[in-house]
């Protein structure tokens, strides 16, 4: 339970190196639930189960096809049978696992995030409505315009005035502007220019428009008056920089999950095989998710079956909130199945039987978990708000595929292939603590010289 739990902080703490509040809450909100989780573990369940004592096991459901005990295992038999027949075809069984995941995720490259505005609310809603009058009877977005801010000792100066006259000729011409409204401060230091964004403030097409006005319109306004500053406010303005944050800090998030996840699988079971396999298939069950959305929501794939609008774009903060929480569950369901083979293998050496011994120990308890999992998520999925729509279906696709292909099927045949190889630990590295999560006598993990 410990190291399941710091799996899933490890990948939440992703979320704190972004520079936007939002991030920082939402990863800190996220570690703060997870911790008090894992001390309910270790503390009030052990506790409220010493108080029970075998009144605990009194209304117990017998589930069919599961083992007797002294029968030689743990879990229904049908899920021995399972695992045994995906490590007689390994091969098989791998290939055509990563294929269909490879396949789905393919359809991630062509993603196109952004932010969702009222437009895309229910034609219910009142906001929506309110929206709609205002276009109708307006013609531009007056609640959200382009705010454009113009700092400068004298902004009365004729060379900032004549830059202002050229930046407001240049929207004029541009039919996704509306008429500009200029006003100044008191000490004559700040000018604001408000200027109407056509559509609603969050499409693609404003986006584009603020887009061109920071990087066209204002430097050719402004291009000879080095004593101005200017910059682009607004509720557009304000999307498109968080946009970029989000991009920009995606790489650093994955690469920062990825490093911490790889350096305590390895400890915890000593071994560098397990880590990477284990990222692999984390990251296939990621981009499974990713393409999914696109595929459902930006290219309108069955989206109808669902019950989700078709949009334009897949919101801007997804990628790496679905990231960080999937990959922290995955590890979590890896950490739970693993330390079972891992448990057996040091008691046996049999790397296939350890293998299916932990597929049947712990398939039950991963896909129970998970089933309550996709319940939770398919409850954002059917409300009526997109992001949450979006949200919740990609957490749940993914924790779904997470907990059934890549860990009955994917995982064991891995397993299969590598054999003895999947505890290789070089010599270099033996002096790591053994914070072994199973207890028992340990044999010699291959490639070490332990004893």
């Amino acid at each position: 339970v410990l190291f399941s739990g710091l799996t899933v902080v490890f990948a939440l703490l992703g979320l704190l190196i972004i520079p936007h509040a939002v991030f920082v809450s939402l990863g800190l909100g996220a570690i703060s639930v997870v911790t008090v989780a894992v001390l309910a573990g270790l503390t009030l369940l052990p506790a409220v189960l010493s108080v029970m004592g075998d009144k605990v096991d009194r209304f117990s459901i017998r589930i069919p096809g599961r083992r007797k005990k002294g029968d030689g295992g743990e879990g229904p038999k049908y899920w021995d049978r399972f695992a045994r027949i995906v490590m007689r075809f390994p091969v098989i069984s791998l290939i055509a696992g990563v294929g269909l995941l490879v396949a789905v995720s393919i359809s991630y490259f062509d993603i196109n995030t952004g932010s969702s505005g009222v437009s895309t609310f229910p034609d219910d809603f009142r906001a929506k409505q309110g929206f709609e009058v205002l276009q109708e009877d307006f013609g531009f977005g007056l609640d959200a315009p382009a705010e454009i801010v113009i700092i400068a000792t004298d902004v009365h100066a004729a060379p900032i005035q004549e830059a202002i006259q050229k930046l407001t000729s240049a929207l004029r011409d541009d039919d996704r502007f509306g008429p500009a409204d200029l006003e100044f401060n008191d000490d004559g230091d700040l000018a604001l220019l408000a200027v109407p964004l056509e559509g609603d403030a969050t499409s693609e097409a404003t986006a584009d428009a603020v887009k061109r006005l920071r990087e066209r319109y204002i430097p050719e306004a402004f291009s000879g008056v080095p004593e101005a500053e200017v910059l682009v406010g607004g509720q557009t303005a304000v999307d498109n920089d968080f946009n970029e944050v989000a991009l920009t800090y995606q790489p650093i998030v994955i690469a920062l999950v990825l490093s911490l996840s790889f350096v305590l699988l390895m400890v915890v079971f000593r071994s560098i095989v397990i880590p990477v396999t284990s990222i692999i298939m984390n990251l296939l069950s990621v981009g499974a998710a990713y393409g999914l959305l696109v595929l459902v929501f930006q290219k309108g794939y069955g989206n109808e079956l669902f019950g989700f609008p078709q949009t334009e774009v897949i919101q801007a903060w997804m990628p790496l909130m679905l990231f960080t929480i999937l990959f922290g569950l995955s590890m979590d369901y890896q950490v739970f199945l693993l330390s079972r083979i891992r448990e057996r293998y040091d008691k046996a050496g049999d790397n296939s039987e350890s293998v299916v011994y932990g597929v049947t120990s712990t398939a039950g308890l991963i896909t129970g978990a998970a089933l309550i999992m996709v319940a939770v998520f398919g409850g954002f999925a059917a409300g009526k708000l997109e992001p949450l729509q979006q949200f919740g279906f990609g957490m749940a696709v993914a924790v779904l595929v997470d907990a059934t292909l890549v860990r009955s099927i994917l995982v064991p045949a891995t397993m299969k292939l590598l054999g003895d190889r999947n505890w290789y630990l070089p010599r270099f590295l033996t002096w790591l603590p053994d914070f072994r999560v199973e207890g028992g006598p340990a044999i010699d993990p291959v490639g070490t010289g332990d004893d």
